[in-house]
This record gives C-alpha cells, structure tokens and sequence, in this order.
C-alpha cells in the first residue's frame, strides 16, 4: 500500500460519523480503487525432507512470500471494515450498488476465496510445534470472519431502510455473500479431512467462522423475503433470482451432512423464493437438479432414520425417550417429515416440468415402501418407532402418489411391460399398483383412461392396463405369497381388524375397483381376466377367477351367463390337456354356482351333455350347484350317453382307438357321482353297473402298455371310491390286482393318488367272509408298500389314507398287518400324534423361498412357450366374443357356395311372394294380372335349369 493511502487510512480512522457524511463523496471513491488492488496470487507451495519445490524457492523466501501476504490481506480487510463501518451507513438506498457494492464485494469475495487457497496449500505443514504456521492459518481464518462480518454489515444496513429495497438495487449482494458461504461450509465440512488430525489447533476459529457464516445467511434470507418482484420485473432481476435459488441449492447439498437446522431452513427459503416467483422463474429453474436433490435427502434422511431406530430397538431403549439417540432419531424422523412434504408441495407447484423424472419418483416410492411391513427386507421396529417412521415417510407417500397419477411419463413408468425390478421391490410395486387403483375412483375422466386402457397406439410408449399389470405383478411376488406376507384387512361392522394375506388383500382392491369402474372400461377389464386366468401361475389364475366371479355377481345376470357360454366354449375348444384347461375349469365350476336356473338349463341347451363333444365342459361341472331340473337332465343324458358309447365299444370288440371317447364318459360320470352327498340310487346304479362292466375288462398287463388306459383307472378308482358301497366284493378284488401291479411297476402318481383315494374308501365296507382272504392281504399288502415310499408326496398321502382307512374299518387286523416293519409303524405312529421332526428356521426358509423363486418363474415360462401352448388361441377367442367381430376380409367361395346362395335367395323370394299371395287373398284384394304370366315365366326357367343340371 503506498504512504498516501496508508496517511489517508490514519487519517480516516480518526473522523467522527459527520465527517465521514460530509467527506463521502470525495473519500470514498478512494478507498474502493484501494480496495481493488487485491491480486489473485498463485500459492505458496512448501515442500518438506529432500523435496524441493519445482520453482526452487527456499523456505525461507516462502516465508516471506507469507508474511508479505499476509501483511496485504490486512491492509484490505483494513479498507473494506472502514467502508462499511464508517461510510456504508452514509450510504442511499439508489446508490449502494454502483458506488459501493458492485466495487467492494467481488473483490472481498477473491480476496477470501485467496485465503482459502492459501489454507489448503499450508495446512501440510500444521503441527503444535510449527507455531509460526499456526499462528498464520490462525490470522487468515480470523482475516475470513472479519470479511464475513463486513459482509454482515452490508446486510445490516440494507435491513435498516423503511421501504423495501428492489432486487437490482442490491444485486451484487446476494451473488458475492452465496459464493462466501458455499466456500464457508465447505471448509467447515471437509474440516476433518482438511486438517488430518490436527483440528483442535484451529477448532475454535472453524467454529467461530461456522457461527458468523450461519448468521449471515439468517440475515441474507430475510432481507431476501422482504423484496418483491412484480409480473414486470426485467430479465435482469429474474436472472437474478434464479441465480440465488441455484446457489442455494448449492449450498444446500454442502450443509446436508452439517447441521439439520441450517439444512431445513435453506430448503424451506429455496421452495418459498421459488414459488413466491413462480409465474416469472419457472422456465428457468433446473428443476430436475432441485427435485433429484430431495428425493436423495429424503432418502438419506429416511434410511438414517431407519438404522438409528434399529439400533434403538438392539440396545432395548425404546422405552427411554430421553436418550440422545431417541432425540437424534425423533429429528431425524422429523427431517424425513420435511423432505417428504416438501417434494410433494414441489411436484404439486411444478409438475409439468418434472415430467422427466418420473422414474426417479418411482424408484423413491418403492425404496421407501420397501423398509416397511409386510415387505421381507422391512426391520421389525417397536411400534412407537415404527409410527413415527409412517408419520415421516409412509404418510407422505399416499400424497406422493397422488400428485403423480396425471403423468403420462409416470404411467408409462409404473406400467412398464418388462419392469426389471430388484427382488425386495417387486413387493412394493404390488403396493404400489393397489394404491394407484384405491386413488383412482376420486380422479378425471383423462386420468382413467391413461391407467385404465393400456397403450393403444404404435407411437405411444408401451403400457400395460392398469388390470394387467396388477396380476403381473401379484404373479411375481412368489416367496411373498408363500410366507404368506400379512397385510390389514377391511375393518368391517365395527370388528377388529385383522391381518389379511396378499392374495385377500388384492382381491379385495381389486373388487372395489371393479365396483366403480365406468362401463366404458368394462372391455378392458375382461380382456385383462381372461389373459390372467391363461397364464401358467395357478396362484395369479384363482385370483383373476375370484375378481371375475365377482364380476359376474355384482353384474346382470345376464352378464354372467354371456360370460359361462364364453368360458364353455373356451374349455370345449381345448384339444389337450393343459394349464389352460385347468384354470378354465376351475373359472367355469364356480360361474355356473351363480347362474339362474333358466340360464343353467340355457347352458344346457347350448351345449347338450348328450353329445359326447360337449361333455368336456360338464366333467369340469360342479353338479351340486345345478338346480334341481337341470341336474335331473344332466344326470339322465350323461349316463344314457354313457352306456350309448360302451355299447359300441363292446360291440366294436373294445378297440383301444375308442379308450379315449371312454375316458371322456368317465370324467363326465365322475362328476355326476361326485355332484351330489348322496346320488339317487337309480344314478347310483346306473353308474356302477357302468364302472362294473370296465372293471370286468381292466387288465394290468395292457395299462402298463397303453398310457390311455392309465387314465381310465384312474377315473375308475376315482369313481369305484365313490361307489364302493355299491360294488361287488369281485369288482374290488379285480381292482386291487390292478393297484398292485401298477404299484409293483412305479406307475404315475397321479395315478397311485387315485389309488391311494381308493383305498381309503375300501374301510366303508364290510367284506364279506367269503371274499377277506383275497382281499385283506391285498390291502394290508398294498398300505405296507406305499407307507414305505420315499416320494414325500406319496407317503404324505398314503398316511392320510391309511388313517382315514383306520378311523372307520371294522377290520383291525389290516391295520396291524400293515405295520409290520417297525420304521413304518414308527411313521405312522409320529404322524397320528403330530410329532414334527424337524422344523425350519425363519431365516432358512425365507432363503430358501427365495431360492425356489427363479426355478418357478422359469418353469412358467417353458409352460407358457411351450408347443402345446393354448393361451394365444383361447385369448383371442376370448377377445373376439368380449368385442364386437371384425369385418371379415373377402373370401373366394367355391361353386358350391354360389349354389347355395342363390338358392336360398330364390326360396326367400318365393316364400315371401306366398305369403303376400295369401295375405291378399284374405283381404278379397286380387293380386295383378300380369303376376300369372310372371309366375309361368319362372316355371319355366326352373324347367331350364334343372334340364341343365341333370345334362351336365
């Protein structure tokens, strides 16, 4: 500094407040190109041991390299406190700007920005010993809070004046005292890391200079609030205010980890400056950044939460409210609260320029749902802990939600076809799905259509129904469905609320929906049933089923019956047996329960039992839920039909060509049998003497052989279980020589299940003492085998028969014969007292579920693309009679077409001129006179053709 401005600083110092007024204009103009002297210097570099800096500086010169600075950071500082201090206050309101802030602050701001530097580049060398280069670093941080605190003063001082200062006439202001306090908290933050454990030589002045910067940005926010900008503010002035609301953002990612308080009240200023001005900044906000940086504080905040209540609940002090770790929780929890509220408020304000990151707000909500009950990775927390934890982020989730749901971009997101989703968040999409469809009812037309309906054009992004893409995901929560996973239940006529599975809890939602669902998407709905009910999932298949047997009874029952003629024409369309025909048949058994009689004897009607193609259909019948009309009628054509096909078959010499038109009398007798308690005798009768008459004709030898036949004892046992009351002591004994042939052979299990049902049913009976020598033996022979089997699925079977068979013979001795070998009567006995041998572990469970997950989902899909494979078929039929049929493209007809029409338009013609002919006669008004030659005319052509038909 040279000895003028040094003689004009003694000089200044001196003056009283008056003079300063009065030497204003003259003096000030002084200090401020003084001021502007300060150089950005390059740092001094000190190397230590052998090194030597690549300038060649000794350390000494470095040294007064310092001082020398250090000496000229004094000397500014010197000049920007004199300016704020002594003539700042003389300062108007119109002129702070050109004549002082716009001179002064950007160069305070290099000048700070310098000795932060300066910091970096020394701090190395720190140590306790070093005293000299801690008393330097101590002098620039006291040199940093004394700029901190002129800037404190600027502030001060435009807080003083009674009107309310305009943006441009402070713009330089904010600018220069953002980037001071980013650099500040900064510092403060990476303090640790800055000092390498040599923090508490300076720990006082970083927490001095933490203090002053916090109440710096205290006294920026509100002077900050006090300004208002109108619709006609300049580009200049909203430049301005977008440029504060990104410093603070910025500022706002430096102090996340620093202080709570500061953080909150930073994002609180930042949502409130950008919403006070929304109109004017909107278009100009990096709103991308500003959103992505609360879902990440949310999450930080919320996971914090999370592990400090776990670690709450290990130490067993949940019940201490007063712990520091109960209070670090409770503002952390709070802080969670902040973030969630605030980012919902923001997408409220601005959602359609956050259409871009939709996908972020999705993967925040199952992040989020995660952590919580029923989701297996959620931590069981005390349930005062757990409340606090739903307040702060379960809560805010539903509003979440709700805001997003006009978003085409977050529709096309949460209803991806192939959503590749971690394994802990294909729990909480399921969720997720439910809550879209609960918040759905209360929505606008645009918003339904965008779930409902899916995707429809080839330009649009894929999306799947609403419907589909529930049954999708329920189909892949597999290891949820098999803990089972508990969610609350419906509170109904004022009892408790109980805990519900997932499967309920979806059915359930699923149901109210379809309660409230326009008509319009009525369509839609029907398509998304029929696909679920054809996919390979049995679990997702019984589900569409419930939502559609609800469906039918919440409907017409005219609805209901159009929906069995379709299901009924779909299960007589299947050729095979297959997944498909099981998930149809299961869906048909339980339609026809809800049917009106006049529409069960339509069924009836539609699809006649007494012809042997419909009778597919009534094998998948549930004969008890027919009235009483149309069960006599059922029964009466089956078994006519029944013995219709065996006396052919007898009469063609029992040719294995026709076992399978068999088997297809067999599956519908079955149902007849099993349709009611107690069959009426004469169907009894009938029955029997039709299982009696296959019986008589079953040989070992040929089922081994033929795989038709194994499915004709199947169905044999199955109704001989049924009949066994009624069924000769030969008949049984002809069926045990089957079953144990079979059983010697390894036969199917299917097969040895019918078997075993078989069994079971013989301890009904009371053999006669002529027949217990062939067939006690057999049986007591049959249970030793099969209670032996390794299979678990066989020998879990064969106990339940066995027991079964025991509870109510009157022949003890098979029991005990049966037990002959000591392991198998140990079984037994451990399974009639209950005893478990050994039982899994939560953990190994739940890993091996886990496990078994991807093994199902593959075997799925080979069934699903599998040759046999109908689901495409019958989902377009399905499809083709939901909706009105297509115009059919023109086809070529043949000649006998042709023949046809035109004959059929002859006889239309002619009948037509009858009936008018006769008409007219009634009412004495003769025909034409020239109808006579007319009608000789067509004789005659008639003659014509027919000539020429007989030619040809």
């Amino acid at each position: 500094m040279s000895q003028t401005n040094s003689s004009l600083l003694d000089e200044v110092v001196q003056w009283n407040q008056e003079t300063c007024r009065q030497e204003l204009k003259s003096v000030l103009p002084k200090l401020t190109i003084s001021s502007q002297n300060v150089t950005e210097t390059n740092p001094v570099i000190i190397t230590h041991g052998k090194g030597m800096c690549c300038n060649a500086v000794v350390f000494l010169d470095c040294w007064n390299s310092l001082h020398h600075k250090s000496e000229s950071w004094d000397d500014h500082i010197r000049i920007l406190k004199i300016i704020t201090d002594m003539f700042l206050p003389h300062i108007g309101l119109s002129e702070l700007e050109d004549e002082c802030f716009s001179k002064i602050l950007p160069k305070a701001v290099t000048m700070f920005d310098n000795m932060m530097k300066e910091i970096l580049v020394q701090v190395g060398g720190l140590s306790s010993q070093n005293t000299e280069l801690c008393a330097l670093l101590r002098n620039i941080l006291q040199s940093m809070m004394q700029i901190i605190d002129a800037l404190s003063s600027c502030v001060r001082h435009v807080g003083t004046f009674e009107e309310t200062p305009e943006l441009v006439a402070i713009r330089s202001l904010p600018t220069c005292i953002l980037k001071v306090l980013r650099d500040t908290f900064l510092h403060c933050k990476e303090s640790e890391v800055v000092y390498c454990g040599r923090l508490s030589l300076v720990a006082d002045l970083l927490q001095g200079l933490f203090k002053e910067a916090y109440s710096l940005q205290k006294g920026l926010l509100e002077l900050l609030d006090r300004i208002s900008l109108d619709s006609s503010a300049s580009e200049e002035e909203i430049s301005d205010v977008v440029t504060v609301i990104h410093s603070l953002l910025d500022i706002c990612s430096v102090i996340s980890k620093l202080d709570m308080a500061l953080h909150a009240n930073t994002w609180k200023f930042l949502v409130k400056l950008s919403l006070k001005y929304q109109s004017l900044v909107e278009e100009h906000l990096h709103h991308g950044d500003i959103s992505s940086s609360l879902c990440d504080n949310l999450l930080v905040s919320f996971n914090n939460s999370v592990e400090l209540a776990e670690q709450i609940k290990h130490a067993d002090l949940q019940e201490a409210t007063q712990i520091p770790e109960h209070k670090l929780f409770q503002k952390t929890a709070k802080m969670c609260r902040f973030f969630a509220n605030t980012l919902v408020h923001y997408i409220k304000e601005f959602r359609c320029f956050l259409t871009k990151y939709c996908s972020c707000f999705h993967q925040l909500y199952l992040q989020v749902i995660s952590k919580f009950p029923p989701s297996l990775c959620a931590p069981t927390l005390p349930s005062t802990l757990s409340d606090e934890l739903n307040m702060a982020a379960l809560v805010p989730m539903d509003a979440l939600l709700l805001q997003l749901l006009p978003l085409r971009p977050f529709a096309e997101v949460v209803l991806q076809k192939d959503l590749r989703l971690k394994p802990e968040h294909v729990l909480p999409q399921c969720l997720l799905l439910v809550n879209v469809l609960s918040q759905l009812a209360s929505q606008p037309e645009e918003v339904l259509q965008l779930w409902y309906t899916g995707s429809k054009f080839s330009e649009e992004t894929p999306r799947l129904p609403l419907y589909q893409a529930m049954f999708t995901s329920f189909r892949h929560c597999y290891t949820e469905r098999k803990v089972p996973v508990l969610l609350p239940g419906v509170m109904m006529k004022g009892q408790a609320q109980v805990q519900v599975t997932l499967h309920h809890h979806i059915c359930v939602q699923l149901c109210a929906s379809v309660a409230a669902l326009p008509p319009v998407y009525f369509p839609v709905l029907e398509c998304c049933l029929a696909d679920a009910v054809l996919q390979a999932d049995t679990q997702t298949a019984l589900l569409a089923t419930d939502v559609w047997c609800f469906t039918a009874r919440y409907g017409t029952a005219e609805l209901c019956l159009h929906h069995v003629l379709l299901i009924a024409k779909l299960v007589k369309s299947c050729a095979t047996e297959c997944y498909q025909l099981s998930h149809l048949g299961m869906l048909l058994r339980r339609m026809v329960f809800l049917m009106t009689p006049n529409h069960q004897m339509e069924l009836v009607e539609r699809f006649p039992p007494s012809e042997l193609e419909n009778l597919p259909v009534w094998r998948h019948v549930l004969f008890r839920a027919l009235s009483h009309d149309v069960l006599r009628r059922v029964e009466s054509d089956i078994i006519a039909l029944s013995q219709r096909v065996l006396t052919d078959w007898q009469s063609g010499g029992y040719k294995l060509g026709q076992v399978d038109k068999v088997n297809v009398i067999l599956f519908a007798l079955l149902m007849v049998v099993q349709g009611q308690s107690s069959p009426e005798e004469q169907c009894k009768l009938s029955a029997t003497r039709i299982v009696t008459q296959l019986w008589l004709r079953m040989s070992p030898d040929q089922v081994q052989t033929h795989p038709e036949l194994q499915c004709t004892l199947q169905l044999l046992l199955s109704i001989s279980a049924i009949l066994v009351k009624n069924i000769e002591p030969q008949v049984i004994c002809q069926a045990l020589l089957c079953v144990d042939a079979l059983v010697s052979r390894k036969c199917a299990d299917q097969l040895l299940l019918a078997a075993l049902e078989f069994l079971a049913s013989l301890g009904k009976i009371l053999v006669p003492p002529d027949s217990q020598s062939q067939i006690l033996p057999s049986l007591s022979s049959l249970f030793g085998v099969l209670l032996a089997e390794r299979s678990w699925l066989l020998h879990q079977h064969t106990l339940e028969a066995f027991s079964h068979f025991a509870e109510i013979t009157n022949h003890e001795e098979v029991i005990s014969q049966s037990l002959c070998v000591e392991e198998t009567k140990n079984k037994v006995v451990n399974y009639l007292s209950k005893t478990v041998n050994a039982q899994e572990d939560v953990e190994s469970r739940l890993e091996r579920l886990k496990l078994e997950t991807p093994v199902i989902e593959q075997h799925n899909e080979r069934l699903e693309n599998s040759k046999v494979n109908v689901s495409n078929v019958l989902a377009a039929e399905a499809v083709a009679n939901l909706e009105p049929s297509p115009k059919r493209a023109r086809q070529e007809t043949s000649a006998e077409e042709e023949y046809s029409r035109y004959i059929q338009t002859a006889e239309c013609a002619l009948k037509a001129l009858q009936a008018l002919t006769e008409g007219k006669a009634k009412t004495t008004e003769p025909p034409p006179q020239w109808l006579e030659s007319r009608l000789q005319e067509l004789q005659t052509l008639i003659t014509h053709i027919r000539a020429a038909s007989q030619t040809s």
